[in-house]
């Protein structure tokens, strides 16, 4: 749908979707090993590493179980820096695989105080790993993720990012910040349906990995290492959406990472500003306020669902809802990958119609 605003899946570029109707090649063979590379070499830039970087043919969940199995022990003590419902997730899968997950879980709309983690730190020396998201879309808070991972590295200690949200729209130099191991996935910013995990693996997560003793088949990093040194992946991939991600990042790489950066920080600036000249507030702080998604206080007497329902069958713009404890209390715009303003000034205004009729 044209008007797909939520904060992903995210609407595709024509390229893009032609990309994915070529036909099959063998995932085994010197073409497919050849985008592979290309792939991986490209995505590394926009990662802003040089550290290893694996396709993982998954959804995001898939991704921060893998960063977990991979780095971890049963009964390793991990900090899990929470702000929203994916940041629980993440938590959830690193208990379910035996970790004692030391939670420091924040009101819903609030972001990460440095000085709690900071404690947390101190209280636990023996913690092993720090877990946290940098932009949490539930909510549509941005972490300080520079001040973040300083702290974290202070503390010498593995730092586990969810970046689904962020990396490609939301400026995250990967190696500056010491991330260890950080997840995407590509149905976000990366323009592309869903369907691929991208994970970087720092050398100090590699260390991390030789000792790691959690279950790992399907998320092996070491067996994606092996095959990847040989154009290939362990498990048979989504070639479809390799394709796309082949092109999706030429336009990416054309347009310049810094370019990207902007043009979300002035889709994110547009839509706040929109949905306040509408006599709206903002769900988080606005200091802490997302470029990738924007999460808008319902006013008392609006139906959110009733909005939702009158904005996609009339107007053809699709919104998500609150998820969870937040459900009829906000609204939420996505805003990232393939976007720009005129996108957000055609949610306005479709907004501006459908209010009165939803309450407000």
């Amino acid at each position: 749908m044209e008007g797909l605003r939520i904060p992903g899946p995210t609407p595709c570029p024509p390229e893009i979707l032609r990309a994915m109707a070529r036909q099959m090649i063998n995932h085994r063979g010197p073409e497919f090993g050849q985008i592979l590379q290309d792939v991986t070499a490209k995505m590394k830039q926009l990662f802003q590493t040089k550290n290893d970087l694996y396709l993982l043919t998954c959804s995001g969940t898939g991704g921060l179980e893998a960063a977990v199995v991979n780095t971890l022990s049963p009964g390793d003590k991990v900090l899990s820096v929470s702000i929203g419902f994916f940041g629980e997730r993440f938590a959830e899968a690193a208990a379910q695989f035996g970790a004692e997950v030391i939670p420091l879980f924040y009101e819903w709309g609030k972001a990460a105080d440095i000085n709690d983690i900071r404690r947390a730190l101190q209280k636990e020396p023996e913690i092993k790993a720090v877990m946290v998201t940098h932009n949490e879309t539930s909510t549509g808070v941005t972490n300080d993720l520079a001040a973040i991972s300083s702290l974290v590295k202070e503390f010498d200690k593995l730092l586990l990012v969810d970046a689904i949200s962020s990396l490609g729209s939301i400026d995250l130099p990967v190696d500056k910040w010491h991330c260890d191991v950080t997840v995407t996935a590509s149905q976000k910013g990366w323009m592309v349906p869903p369907g691929m995990a991208m994970v970087s693996v720092s050398p100090e997560a590699w260390r991390a990995y030789a000792k790691a003793k959690m279950p790992r088949y399907h998320w092996d990093f070491g067996k994606a290492k092996s095959y990847l040194e040989k154009g290939q992946t362990p498990w048979t991939p989504a070639v479809s959406i390799v394709f796309a991600l082949q092109v999706a990042l030429d336009m990416m790489l054309k347009e310049g990472l810094p370019s990207i950066f902007a043009r979300h920080a002035r889709v994110g600036r547009a839509a706040r500003k929109g949905v306040k000249a509408l006599g709206f507030s903002l769900f988080p702080e606005e200091k802490y306020a997302s470029d990738t998604v924007t999460a808008v206080a319902a006013k008392s007497g609006l139906d959110v669902k009733k909005l939702l329902k009158i904005l996609r069958e009339e107007h053809g713009i699709v919104l998500s809802g609150g998820q969870q404890k937040l459900e009829g209390k906000i609204f939420r715009i996505g805003h990232l990958g393939w976007v720009n303003e005129d996108d957000i000034k055609d949610v306005i205004s479709a907004l501006k119609a459908a209010l009165p009729r939803a309450g407000v």
